[in-house]
């Protein structure tokens, strides 16, 4: 990796997720007393960029603020020009909001463990370390709260060594490459087609995005600039109903293959049968060759998370064609109906939670009452454009790409949609070529918790607390 100039100023979650350490701990805490808190606070060993890639590091802190968390400590974001207006308004905000993400029902705020109201964070703090370490550097954290001027809102570990999210799938296999080195020049031919590489201006503010922009962010004393916005999402799974629901409409022996269908990658993360390869990696494959959904389902999970699409459908084929998809000549509707991925990506640094079990096992009931789920986590640069986007167009929608009465396999709510459609149902082709609907899923994932974070720079962190 080339030198990074502005390493110093950036948090380490930023570029890398710190897979070797197994240890995970997320506190969630309300601010009582303003200076004392803050005197606390910038005490704390957060984690640089250059700290990350200066040494092997043991234990890894990082922080973030809710806006109400930023008031608390007397630091008005709504009169700092700048901020996102969805973070200001927060995840829970209203009940339009509320159901473009899907959390209506079961999912609703009202049924939140945290979130909201009292039970609303100011901060959040992320600890990593080794798994036999986790215990005693949150410890650490939670014995200095009463003399900090904090109250622990919600405490949560991950899981310390498996590399799998609880439904038994390989897990955090696609991610933007962020374009570190500030060589993408975005639009143009090239971007007709998929690419993996993302402008930083989409993760970090103060940085070119996909459209060859800025996006606005606070530029008082440069405020902003190496910041980020971090979503958490607490996803509880009910991996004992989703392996029966499985057992019980396919059998034992179909189940796994099943679920690979509605997941769209086999368990081990290997891209569906059929589906074309650019490469030999677990990541490299497109959508391009199967418009249809026929190797892999157009409503499957990780053809919604992430589509695969460029900016126009029928890719780069050449002057005079490319100039005819443009015009739109040629091509059908319904492969124009999915945005280019590159304006809507994210960057997830979530951890599951929970103990584990195989498939087998929640098939025979084995591990039932103990909840398993995943502390999702996200950075994006626009909240709107990128995570409410994918997850309320792409992942809650029963509409997704011209499909009618489906929502996200795996994270649907199964709630009926306006005018009394379902969303309970799933498409796909059997291994025969047989067109083949599910009618009836159940709701697999619901949410616990949520809230909407800046994750400033270390200058920014200097500021907030000053």
């Amino acid at each position: 990796m080339a030198a990074i100039t502005e390493a110093a100023d950036i948090q380490a979650i930023v570029e890398r997720g710190f897979g070797s350490l197994a240890g995970s701990s997320y506190l969630l805490l309300r601010v009582e007393k303003p200076a004392l808190a803050k005197a606390w606070l910038r005490g704390l060993p957060i984690t640089s960029l250059a700290n990350a890639l200066a040494t092997r590091l043991d234990r890894v802190c990082q922080i973030a603020f809710t806006a109400p968390g930023l008031a608390a400590l007397g630091f008005d974001a709504e009169a700092e020009p700048g901020f996102a207006p969805e973070f200001l308004d927060g995840m829970a905000s209203d009940e339009r909001r509320s159901h473009r993400l899907g959390d209506d029902g079961t999912n609703a705020p009202e049924h939140w463990r945290w979130g909201v109201g009292e039970r609303e964070p100011h901060v959040l703090i992320i600890l990593l370390a080794g798994a036999e370490d986790i215990a005693a550097f949150e410890t650490e954290y939670l014995a200095a709260l009463p003399g900090a001027g904090c109250k622990l809102v919600a405490a949560s570990r991950g899981n310390t060594s498996v590399r799998r999210e609880p439904f038994g799938f390989t897990d955090g296999l696609s991610q933007p490459d962020l374009d570190w080195h500030g060589t993408l020049k975005t639009g143009g031919a090239k971007d007709r087609v998929y690419r993996p590489t993302l402008a930083m201006g989409e993760t970090l503010l103060g940085y070119s995005n996909e459209y060859g922009f800025v996006t606005d962010y606070p530029k008082a004393r440069e405020l902003g600039r190496n910041g980020s916005y971090l979503v958490y999402r607490q996803l509880a799974q009910d991996v004992q109903g989703f392996w029966q629901w499985l057992h019980d409409s396919a059998g034992e022996g179909e189940a796994i293959r099943l679920a690979e269908v509605m997941v769209g990658r086999g368990i081990d993360g290997d891209p569906l049968p059929g589906v074309a390869k650019s490469g030999e990696g677990l990541n490299d494959f497109t959508f391009a060759g199967d418009a249809d959904g026929i190797r892999c389902p157009i409503g499957s999970h990780i053809r919604r998370a992430n589509p695969r699409s460029g900016d126009d459908p029928q890719g780069h084929r050449g002057f005079f064609r490319d100039i005819i998809s443009s015009l739109g000549l040629k091509g059908t509707a319904i492969h124009d109906a999915v945005a280019s991925t590159r304006f809507h990506r994210i960057v997830r640094r979530g951890r599951a939670y929970g103990p584990t079990v195989t498939p087998e096992q929640a098939m025979r009931g084995e591990g039932a009452g103990d909840e398993s789920g995943l502390h999702f986590i996200c950075l994006n640069a626009n909240i709107s454009r990128q995570f409410e986007f994918v997850q309320g167009s792409w992942l809650a929608s029963p509409y997704f790409a011209g499909l009618s009465g489906e929502q996200d396999p795996m994270l649907g709510n199964r709630l009926p949609v306006s005018g009394g459609g379902t969303s309970d149902a799933f498409a796909y082709v059997d291994g025969s070529g047989c067109p083949r609907l599910l009618s009836g899923l159940p709701q697999f994932v619901t949410v616990k918790g949520g809230a909407y974070f800046f994750l400033p720079g270390l200058r920014g962190l200097e500021m907030i607390l000053a």
